[in-house]
């Protein structure tokens, strides 16, 4: 009698424990046959921890293997009410597959398992690409992030050890930039340079990630490494150079510009970029001859020609004010000055009408050329401004 007690207790104990593993074949056979809604409420029975009849499939690896399954079928799937079982899948799938190896001691499901895994990435990558493109950057990282996870898990890794994937590293910097997430950014994006990929634009990058962050000695000291590295790299030049003019370096913005005009002459902000330093500098001649050659190398460049414009009206107004200091009872001289004004006027009315023709909505040369045609006694044109600016 007690010998029958003992294996009837036996059975109704494996008979629990098969009941729930039962739970998850029953949700993998859901799966399979496209059930999803029935194989996710199966799962998660086998896998409640307040369920005391799970004691026997939530250590079981097979379980975890199933529920990654199933949560990346729901993602797969093009189905919206599918979609709708489960908000992040590819997550919770790539916890279930982490989790099954972790219990998988003696390795019966790795190679399973490493599969999934493969087929897991390709899925990420969809997700990551998709969430880039409608600008999910959050989403698009967090994807991109947990390829690198996958790559990294040791049956994966173990196939090719010293493999790197910088594409993936690269693109994560990427989408931690346009997610704001600056300090991931700048080190994926060390990451992928010292790979050696895409390394300019990596330094770049790191460089303007820093200087959202409002470090600008960080920013500039990237900007520095990446020249050292790539000097003939324009995009680091001219990133350094923005970056000395943004700090008020301007001796040194100037020395790099040199280099950075020496290395393309046909680049046309490096000439307009040099003219505002010589005009910071107060030098006005070198000025002028920088604003004369961004417009040789670009005939359309519009702030080429509003500088200079600017340049000569700036000087009249100046000569105004030299005409206003003399006495009242010098007619000759003050009237000898105020030509000196108009010769300055003059000189800029045709690089501000030249801007008219590049951009005739522009408020600022609209401005210029009614005090201009004004000063010149040309009501007609001065009429056809106020005009275009409703006065």
């Amino acid at each position: 009698m007690k010998k029958s007690i003992i294996l009837l207790a036996l059975l109704f104990a494996f008979g629990g424990a098969f009941a729930q593993k039962g739970k998850v074949t029953s949700a993998q056979n859901f799966k399979d046959t496209g059930k999803l809604d029935k194989a996710l409420e199966a799962i998660k029975e086998a896998t409640d921890p307040s369920n005391e009849k799970a004691e026997k499939s939530i250590p079981w690896s097979k379980t975890w293997e199933v529920r990654g399954e199933i949560y990346q079928a729901i993602f797969e799937s093009q189905d919206a009410n599918v979609k709708a079982l489960a908000e992040d899948p590819l997550t919770t799938a790539l916890e279930s597959y982490k989790k099954a190896l972790e219990l998988d001691d003696k390795g019966k499901g790795s190679n399973s398992v490493k599969i999934k895994l493969t087929l897991l990435t390709n899925d990420l990558t969809n997700q990551a690409v998709e969430a880039f493109n409608t600008n999910d950057y959050e989403t698009a990282l967090r994807s991109f992030e947990q390829i690198l996870d996958i790559q990294n898990i040791d049956i994966v890794k173990a196939d090719n050890p010293d493999a790197v994937d910088t594409v993936i590293i690269f693109n994560t910097g990427l989408a931690a930039y346009n997610a704001k997430k600056y300090t991931k950014a700048i080190e994926y994006y060390g990451e992928a340079a010292k790979h050696g990929y895409n390394a300019e634009s990596c330094y770049r990058m790191m460089s303007d990630s820093y200087l959202q962050m409002n470090d600008t000695t960080s920013a500039l000291k990237v900007a520095q490494e990446g020249f050292e590295k790539y000097p003939d790299d324009n995009n680091i030049l001219t990133s350094m150079i923005d970056l000395y003019l943004k700090t008020n370096q301007t001796k040194e913005a100037m020395k790099y510009l040199d280099m950075a005009i020496k290395q393309d002459p046909n680049n046309v902000t490096y000439h307009f970029a040099q003219g505002t330093l010589y005009e910071r500098f107060g030098d006005e001649e070198n000025a002028i001859k920088c604003y004369e050659k961004a417009m040789e190398v670009d005939p359309t460049f519009f702030n080429a020609y509003y500088n200079l414009g600017a340049l000569y009206y700036n000087k009249g107004v100046k000569q105004i004010d030299v005409a206003r200091e003399v006495p009242a009872n010098e007619n000759e001289k003050y009237e000898a000055e105020l030509k000196k004004a108009d010769q300055w006027f003059e000189k800029s009315l045709p690089y501000m009408e030249k801007c008219l023709e590049l951009n005739s909505e522009d408020i600022n040369t609209l401005e210029s050329l009614k005090n201009l045609y004004y000063r010149m006694k040309d009501m007609d044109k001065y009429n056809a401004i106020l005009e275009k600016l409703g006065q």
